[in-house]
């Protein structure tokens, strides 16, 4: 299905105090700015206290890294949302797999693993090849086999009677929506052929389709259930990934995510979650970066990459986040929710908007 003018969901993840777990004392100050802090998208509330717990704790705190493995473990555990860890977003064939990524923002070390099955503990995995491999970024079923020789537990069925009833339930629906297009058949179950692509296609947008404005269809959430074929609703219960920051106690920034992917996608489809700074972004020197949103549009823009450097030449964090949103929106309408960010020495709050930009 063709997605037409998406309402594109994207949180840029910036600091702020009111939405995040703060200070314990002793930590490091640096213009004002107290650390350690923990921040994540969404309200998941027990990945953020469990990554708190281990960053608080000791003399020096535990490290950044070992804090947002520890906050995206405990989501993957929880199922958050059923878009994290095992059990949720099943693909076409109704089988889960995991995507995950850490970034240490001190030595820029990457690990990251994609597409991967029957391994439950993602973010997990994406540190061993951080720490145990010179690669960045394995997946599939090798990335299955490392883990596992790695000593994580499998291989173990990640799907759930909740994934599979999800699963049936679209098949009956002739699998719609999906995220196909340019195919025949158009409004059947695969498997699918090309067809020819016209010259000159027509798009049409979703609030088109519903007889509405791009702004009203923004500031209702019940009309982000479209009645167009031709789109796959972006909502955070069927595509969305637990984006979490942390700087310790001796001023370390870390990046963290993990999901399980968008639902229903076409099987070998890897999201914005595993790829550094589409997904997430982080520089000692500077801050740090996390986003959720429809993972095939933000790949091609790099968000959070563009964020952190946009900070680094010197650009407000607010107006860094609005410039890489305007960066993907020229010709989109798009709902900004979950707005959050943090440079090293400024808590800002970007809040909700919809409106067209360009």
């Amino acid at each position: 299905m063709a997605r037409s003018n998406p309402g594109l969901l994207l949180g840029l993840l910036l600091l702020r105090l009111t939405w995040c777990v703060a200070v314990d004392g002793g930590g490091v100050e640096e213009g004002g700015f107290v650390f350690p802090v923990v921040v994540s998208t969404w309200p998941f509330r027990e990945a953020v206290r469990a990554a708190w717990d281990v960053v608080k704790t000791g003399g020096a705190g535990g490290s950044a890294v070992d804090a947002v493995v520890a906050g995206c473990s405990a989501c993957e555990e929880l199922r958050c949302d059923g878009t994290v860890g095992p059990g949720g977003s099943p693909d076409e064939n109704g089988e889960t797999t995991l995507d995950a990524l850490i970034m240490n923002g001190k030595t820029m070390e990457i690990g990251a693993v994609a597409a991967m099955r029957y391994v439950k503990d993602a973010i997990m995995a994406a540190k061993l090849v951080m720490e145990h491999t010179g690669h960045t970024l394995l997946v599939g079923e090798k990335a299955t086999s490392f883990a596992i020789s790695m000593g994580l537990a499998g291989p173990t069925d990640l799907s759930s009677p909740e994934s599979i009833e999800k699963w049936s339930n679209w098949r009956q629906n002739n699998c719609q929506p999906n995220f196909w297009k340019n195919v025949a058949p158009a409004g059947n179950c695969g498997p699918y052929h090309p067809i020819n692509i016209p010259k000159d296609p027509v798009k049409s947008a979703v609030w088109e389709d519903q007889g509405i404005t791009c702004q009203e269809w923004l500031q209702n959430d019940n009309l982000l259930e479209p009645t167009s074929s031709h789109f796959n609703s972006v909502n955070r219960h069927n595509h969305d990934t637990i984006s979490m920051a942390v700087i310790d106690k001796m001023g370390h920034v870390a990046v963290g995510t993990s999901t399980n992917g968008a639902t229903f996608k076409i099987p070998g489809r890897v999201g914005d979650g595993p790829i550094p700074g589409s997904s997430a972004y982080g520089d000692d020197e500077v801050g740090a970066c996390g986003a959720t949103g429809d993972g095939d549009i933000m790949m091609r823009f790099l968000p959070c990459y563009q964020v952190v450097e946009s900070m680094r030449l010197g650009m407000e964090p607010r107006d860094a986040a609005v410039d890489a949103i305007s960066r993907i929106a020229r010709d989109e309408c798009v709902s900004l929710r979950v707005a959050i960010m943090f440079a090293r020495n400024e808590c800002v709050q970007a809040t909700r908007t919809g409106k067209k930009l360009g």
